[in-house]
């Protein structure tokens, strides 16, 4: 957890690890940032609002070293750091000031997709040339590494378990993030947006994602 407020990250720390976490605490988005490059997090809580080095700066060294999953703590009602968040790559947010139990909800719904709970079924997805290993958590493009954060590879899983078929908002919302689907939530549109642009920087890659306007998207092979 990287979080200025020492009085606030304490009380969320403690009751974390009372549910079973092992939780470390830094107050300065350096400190984080280091943390993470020595490797062993399973999840990172990033708040915004921090001096020296705020919170968005923060997310995008962690993303230049590590697809690791971030949840952004955010401003109550403050729409634009989410989207900003998502954007730049965070996993999923929580509005401060946030309830433990809710906080201690999301980590678990990021951590069992993320491999540290039971492996998803099929554990090989596949289309054209682009394969996706959900036990070891390995994405390729013509054999090549294909580089995709936590969420945007779960979120491709999802798409891929029923090719050609829709899937709707609300579906992906529980599948990807882990919970239903708030009214104006743009979440699972940002996390589209990141893979289509990913897919289309890819060599001869035909593969795309459409819009079902007022449903949800649908993945298939051009």
């Amino acid at each position: 957890m990287i979080d200025d407020d020492i009085t606030l990250a304490s009380m969320l720390g403690e009751y974390l690890e009372g549910e079973g976490f092992k939780v470390s605490l830094r107050h300065q988005g350096t400190a984080g940032i280091e943390t993470i490059r020595h490797g062993g997090i399973d999840c990172v809580v990033l708040d915004v609002m921090m001096p020296q080095m705020d919170g968005m700066t923060v997310l995008r060294h962690i993303r230049q070293i590590s697809d690791v999953p971030v949840i952004m703590l955010t401003a109550r009602g403050d729409n634009i750091d989410r989207i900003l968040g998502l954007e730049m790559g965070a996993d999923d947010y929580l509005s401060k000031p946030c309830y433990p139990r809710e906080l201690a909800a999301r980590i678990r719904a990021i951590l069992r997709r993320t491999g540290n709970g039971a492996p998803a079924s099929p554990t090989r997805h596949e289309l054209d040339q682009l394969v996706l290993e959900t036990e070891t958590r390995i994405s390729s493009w013509q054999g090549k590494p294909f580089e995709l954060t936590a969420t945007e590879f779960n979120l491709l899983c999802a798409l891929l378990d029923g090719v050609g078929k829709v899937v709707s908002k609300e579906s992906l919302s529980e599948i990807v993030l882990g919970r239903a689907m708030e009214a104006f939530d743009r979440s699972i549109d940002v996390h589209v947006s990141h893979v289509r642009q990913k897919l289309a920087k890819l060599s001869d890659c035909q593969i795309v994602i459409e819009t079902v306007r007022g449903i949800g998207y649908r993945i298939s092979f051009a």
